[in-house]
């Protein structure tokens, strides 16, 4: 699978690289590589790979320890209003039971 993005005029996904633009050989259409850059943000997806949106419900499916105490996050927790965000803990929500909390995305699954 090519990691090149698909051509916006025609969805081909036949495009390549030419220096500092893309070019698509079906319809002859050419971009530049800063326009995709800044198109496309960060994509968060589950430990299922279906992709994550903000104010989405996600379940855990691991038993996560909470950091400095001895209480842990069950498997089957189901967390409303999920909020993404950059970096290594992607998912900022509040558990219920638990408070605020940072979730890593592939230890949860979209409802």
């Amino acid at each position: 699978m090519s990691a090149l993005p698909h051509c916006p005029a025609c969805n081909s996904e036949f495009t390549y690289d030419d220096g500092m633009q893309f070019v698509c050989p079906e319809c002859a259409h050419e971009w530049s590589k800063e326009a995709v850059a800044e198109e496309t943000g960060p994509v968060f997806r589950d430990a299922n790979g279906n992709e994550l949106v903000d104010g989405d419900t996600v379940t855990v499916i691991k038993d996560l320890k909470i950091k400095g105490t001895s209480s842990v996050v069950k498997v089957g927790t189901k967390v409303k209003n999920i909020r993404l965000i950059e970096g290594d803990h992607d998912i900022d929500c509040k558990v219920d039971g638990v408070g605020p909390m940072k979730l890593k995305s592939i230890f949860v699954k979209k409802v």
